[in-house]
C-alpha cells in the first residue's frame, strides 16, 4: 500500500547541483525514518543519506558536506539537495524507509522507479 515516487534527476556537469524529491502515500514521514539510496550500473544499491524520526540527519562519508536530506511533513515529501556533484555520483537514486535498528538498510523490499542522476566531467 506504500507508494514512493522519486523525481528531480537529470544531466548536469561536474560541480553542478540537483534537488531530488520523494513523494509518499500510505506512509507518514513523521512516524518513519527515511533514506536515500543509489545504484550505479553493475553495482548494488548503497545508502546515501538518512533522516531520523527526530529530524537529525546522517550521510555516507563520500557525500558529507555536499548533500543535504530534509523533509516536509505537510507535503509528506523527502528531499535530497545535491551540490558540488561529481561523476562518481552518477546513479539511479531511490528513496525508502530505513530499518529502526539498522538505519543504513532499507525497510521495504520493493523499490520505486527511482530518478536518474548523470554527472558529466
Amino acid at each position: 500500500q506504500v507508494q514512493l515516487v522519486e523525481s528531480g534527476g537529470g544531466l548536469v556537469q561536474a560541480g553542478g547541483s540537483l534537488r531530488l524529491s520523494c513523494a509518499a502515500s500510505g506512509l507518514t514521514f513523521t512516524n518513519s525514518a527515511m533514506g536515500w539510496f543509489r545504484q550505479a550500473p553493475g553495482k548494488e544499491r548503497e545508502f546515501v543519506a538518512g533522516i531520523r524520526r527526530s529530524g537529525t540527519t546522517y550521510y555516507r562519508d563520500s557525500v558529507k558536506g555536499r548533500f543535504t536530506i530534509s523533509r516536509d511533513g505537510a507535503k509528506n515529501t523527502v528531499y535530497l539537495q545535491m551540490n558540488s556533484l561529481k561523476p562518481e555520483d552518477t546513479a539511479v537514486y531511490y528513496c525508502n524507509a530505513v530499518k529502526p535498528y539498522n538505519e543504513y538498510s532499507p525497510l521495504f523490499a520493493s523499490w520505486g522507479q527511482g530518478t536518474q542522476v548523470t554527472v558529466s566531467s
